[in-house]
């Protein structure tokens, strides 16, 4: 995330902290959507928190539960409609029912490093490989050697596997089966999206590693994003292998001030 500098990354949502909520969850997918259906659109970050905390919209036990969850989930999404990230993850949500593990994947992506940086060890496999626990605990000693015990490295993999088999990427229970999940215009557009707010553009923004998370070829993306730009979400304009894309809809003035900074 080194495309531009992190203050204008960080007022658009994307996170630069060196924790991971997958040292006690996964990316909650149940719990955000479970919320997004008691809270469709609140005003703000605090409506969001206090319909899990104070009205207990997702059914905990404690209030201290309760309180982790907020957090975590905060730490996954910002849950701020007024930051872009989320915003424009709400917008995607309510659009393509279909898009909705993939748009929490690429969300927490951009702010959970651990999953971002361990991602390839999922999304190289070939479809049908049984990947091990131990190639995920593998994975996590080499980013962060001695950093974490062994036991934890343990939890962290396992809930990074069922992140990645909330999403569809892995199915199984004990034995792990990796699966192509399916791209779908809402998908691509929040992935093309990602990219063009860290800098990208033209060809390399259906390179990215956003892209690369939704299973998604070159050209299949660019297949979907023409179809995202038919129905209004995006602009692109597409010449041979010169590729134009903007999103309007998506950044708003303020936001194309920070861009340009």
């Amino acid at each position: 995330m080194d495309l531009m500098n992190q203050a204008a990354l960080s007022r658009l949502g994307f996170g630069f902290g060196k924790g991971t909520v997958h040292s006690a969850r996964t990316i909650m997918l149940d719990e955000l959507t479970m919320l997004l259906e008691e809270v469709p659109a609140a005003q703000n970050k605090a409506g969001y928190i206090q319909a899990i905390v104070e009205r207990n919209c997702l059914g905990k036990q404690s209030f201290n539960t309760r309180k982790r969850t907020a957090e975590h989930l905060t730490e996954l999404y910002t849950l701020d409609p007024q930051v872009n990230l989320f915003r424009n993850l709400l917008y995607f949500w309510r659009r393509e029912e279909q898009a909705r593990p993939l748009l929490a994947l690429l969300c927490a992506a951009t702010r959970d490093g651990m999953l971002r940086e361990t991602a390839d060890r999922i999304l190289k496999l070939t479809e049908g490989a049984k990947p091990a626990l131990a190639d995920m605990e593998a994975a996590i000693e080499t980013l962060y050697p001695g950093r974490f015990s062994a036991r934890s490295v343990t939890s962290m993999a396992q809930n990074l596997r069922a992140t990645w088999t909330h999403t569809g990427h892995l199915t199984g229970r004990v034995i792990k089966i990796r699966q192509r999940v399916t791209p779908t215009p809402a998908a691509v557009t929040y992935a093309l999206l990602l990219g063009y707010l860290q800098g990208m553009r033209g060809l390399s923004l259906f390179e990215s590693e956003y892209v690369a998370m939704l299973d998604c070829s070159q050209e299949k993306a660019l297949e979907l994003a023409e179809q995202a730009s038919a129905r209004g979400w995006m602009i692109m304009k597409r010449v041979g292998n010169v590729v134009e894309a903007v999103f309007p809809q998506l950044i708003n003035q303020e936001e194309a001030g920070w861009l340009r900074e």
